[in-house]
């Protein structure tokens, strides 16, 4: 069984570049190979080798240079694989000539991250996004595509646009993006409704952050009861969820995940995804979720933390949440304000980590009981438009409202609280 199985697998050699010229972001390492199989496997591939080359400066027609790419070929024919794939990003021309040389499909690092998107996505937000990413990245490749682009019969690098649609011209494919914007737009104007609606009934949003496989949507399921696929794998979740999670008697907020972030993420995704990273930008809170069992822990932290600087605005506070702590020694995880331990999984830590949210938010929340005279029924109004109204009751002696109230409409309305938890 598991020999029929490999051999539906599309086999791989995993190839990357360590030049004295590139950046930290640009270059491979062991780590970013190992990073780049487990990338492949969620894609359903099978890494048959791995291939580091150190350069000064890569080839300019080659990339690795003409020697080591018959290296690789070679490794190629003896495994049996049928493509290969780079842990750094080609042109066009890089993919042409190595195509030629090693007589396989070959692939970068970001056409392996959009195949594993394209599986991924499920709503028809998450699609439209996916197949942006895809016309973003394939318009410039189109006249060196070569193999990749000819390729029959489905296959990692091949799902998403239809063969048609990646052989057709480039205006064509300028109009699709057009059109694919045009209707992201719109979601993100939809979005915008919602969100208003939210910032109207006063209702704090979270956004949980990550890197991917950090846990997220095992958190989510963990506090909300949200029931969303979380599996042990690389991008597991693509599309956003949000739930309510009712915090305390003073704060209920509404709890988003959001797509993992990953080192090296093609910026043509991050600008597909912007109309589901934009929930960043209008977060209240933040939630780092952290897999404290990951053995380049601070490496990834450092991705994500770039990331949050990037999308979410200035000031925006962060709770580092350490998930999977029992998986590691309680001396290998820090302390200090806004950190909490966790385990998503076994639901360990998580009345720390409710609490780390209402210091966060709700600290300065008031949860009362107004009444408020039928002459100054204007003001049922402003609570509506400014605080969480939980209930309304009309009695005789005025208009009776249970609210969870901010300190300037705390201060405002004192004079009509009559009851305070």
């Amino acid at each position: 069984m598991e020999e029929t199985n490999e051999k539906k697998q599309e086999r791989a050699v995993l190839v990357g570049l360590n030049a004295d010229c590139f950046t930290v972001a640009q270059t491979a390492t062991e780590e970013t190979l190992d990073e780049l199989e487990a990338l492949l496997e969620t894609a359903g591939g099978f890494c048959t080798g791995k291939v580091l080359q150190n350069r000064h400066t890569p080839d300019s027609h080659s990339f690795i240079g003409e020697g080591k790419a018959q290296e690789v070929k070679m490794l190629v024919e003896f495994t049996q694989s049928t493509m290969v794939v780079f842990d750094n990003e080609l042109s066009p021309g890089n993919i042409r000539a190595l195509e030629e040389i090693i007589g396989v499909t070959v692939l970068d690092r970001s056409a392996l991250i959009l195949d594993i998107f394209a599986q991924r996505a499920k709503t028809r937000e998450g699609r439209l996004q996916v197949e942006l990413a895809q016309y973003q990245y394939l318009l410039p490749r189109l006249s060196g595509m070569g193999k990749s682009l000819s390729r029959q019969g489905g296959g990692i690098g091949t799902r998403g646009p239809g063969e048609t649609k990646l052989e057709s011209d480039r205006r064509h494919i300028r109009e699709r993006i057009t059109r694919l914007q045009s209707e992201l737009d719109q979601v993100r104007q939809v979005r915008s409704v919602q969100r208003e609606r939210r910032q109207k009934n006063s209702v704090p949003v979270v956004a949980l952050v990550g890197y991917t496989n950090a846990g997220k949507s095992t958190l989510l399921n963990q506090l909300t009861g949200a029931d969303i696929p979380a599996n042990n794998r690389l991008f597991d979740t693509l599309d956003t969820t949000s739930r309510q999670l009712h915090v305390s008697d003073n704060l209920d907020v509404i709890l988003s995940d959001t797509v993992g972030f990953i080192a090296k993420l093609p910026h043509h995704l991050v600008d597909a995804f912007r109309a589901t990273l934009e929930e960043l930008e209008y977060a209240d809170l933040l939630i780092h979720v952290i897999d404290s069992a990951d053995p380049h822990r601070a490496e990834h932290m450092a991705v994500v933390e770039q990331l949050i600087a990037k999308l979410a605005k200035p000031g925006t506070p962060v709770i580092e949440c350490y998930n999977k702590a029992d998986l590691v020694p309680a001396t290998d995880i820090p302390i200090g304000e806004n950190r909490v331990r966790i385990s998503a999984k076994s639901g360990a830590g998580m009345e720390e980590l409710l609490t780390a949210i209402e210091n966060a938010l709700g600290h300065s929340r008031h949860h009362v009981l107004l009444t408020v005279p039928y002459a100054q029924g204007g003001l049922v109004q402003t609570l509506h438009d400014g605080a969480q109204v939980k209930n309304v009751e009309y009695g005789g002696d005025g208009i009776r409202l249970e609210a969870v109230l901010d300190p300037i409409l705390y201060g405002r309305l004192r004079e009509f609280i009559t009851k305070e938890w």
